[in-house]
């Protein structure tokens, strides 16, 4: 039995059929030869523990731990003996989850992606959007402060070498969102940058939602707020991340270690433009970026 704990909600569907892409890549279907017990924090830090304990007093095979890591701490902190396998946008080494990216030690191996290190690609195809912003905002979540001060630092360097303001504003709560976006106008922000975090993703429909009403141009971490009516996404293919996620978690239900499998990087990374909301904030979307994005919706 495998226990899948995801920071996020069932929303995300389409990376959970990579996890069971990469389940199948190695012999295992749910429901024929295995079973999955999933658990949903719907972006609650709080509920990390908790969950996580549920599935070890289940007595599961493996543990695995999809969308950040602070889910991916708090399942280390459980067990030390039941595998764990990440999907993570962090540094694994520098955030403790393992001893080196070749050679993870303990219980627990998984996937990094670039997610938190594409922060300043995101302002620049900003600023290609709406060239006249002169203050971007970015939003952060306090309580996940490894991805907070790395977006926040990377975007303040590449604010300085696109010549705009940055503003750093953080929400962790649902009613913190409305006020964000009825702060943006008070701080002259005329674009915003959404930074990855599992309780944002966990919103994407909201996000997009009172971004459109507020009509402020947003730039996205993931291809599900632009699917959800954002204006533009540019961030890691997470459903690469969990494909091979699901493919190491049926490797070590095949006896392998998670000492033995290398942390893997997932590289691919994807510009997803929605044209119609692009119209609908009278923005003109250059041919230029029309012709790198992966994905146009129109």
């Amino acid at each position: 039995m495998i226990g899948f704990l995801g920071s996020e909600s069932l929303g995300f569907a389409g990376r959970l059929r990579a996890f069971h892409q990469g389940l199948r890549e190695t012999g295992f279907v749910e429901g024929r030869n295995v079973a999955i017990e999933y658990r949903w924090a719907e972006g609650e830090y709080g509920r990390f523990p908790t969950l996580v304990a549920d599935l070890v007093s289940r007595k599961v095979a493996v543990i695995a731990v999809a969308g950040g890591t602070p889910p991916a701490l708090a399942a280390k902190a459980a067990t030390a003996t039941i595998p764990i396998v990440f999907a993570t946008a962090g540094d694994p080494v520098a955030e403790g989850l393992v001893s080196s990216l070749s050679r993870p030690g303990g219980n627990i191996t998984g996937v990094t992606s670039l997610a938190v290190e594409l922060g300043q690609k995101q302002l620049e195809v900003l600023t290609e959007l709406v060239p006249a912003a002169t203050v971007i905002a970015l939003l952060v979540n306090p309580t996940n402060p490894s991805n907070a001060d790395t977006l926040s630092r990377d975007l303040r360097a590449a604010a300085s070498i696109r010549g705009v303001g940055l503003q750093v504003l953080n929400a962790s709560t649902e009613s913190d969102l409305d006020t964000v976006f009825t702060t943006l106008p008070r701080l002259g922000a005329g674009a915003l940058v959404i930074g990855s975090d599992p309780f944002f993703n966990s919103h994407p429909q909201q996000v997009a939602a009172l971004a459109a009403r507020h009509a402020v141009p947003t730039m996205y971490p993931f291809r599900e707020y632009a699917m959800a009516g954002g204006l533009v996404s540019y961030g890691d293919s997470l459903t690469d991340a969990y494909r091979l996620a699901g493919a190491y978690a049926g490797r070590i239900l095949k006896g392998e270690k998670p000492a033995d499998l290398p942390v893997q990087q997932s590289t691919k990374v994807e510009l997803v433009i929605n044209l119609k909301t692009a119209s609908a904030l009278g923005i003109t979307v250059p041919l230029t970026l029309r012709v790198r994005a992966d994905e146009v919706i129109e």
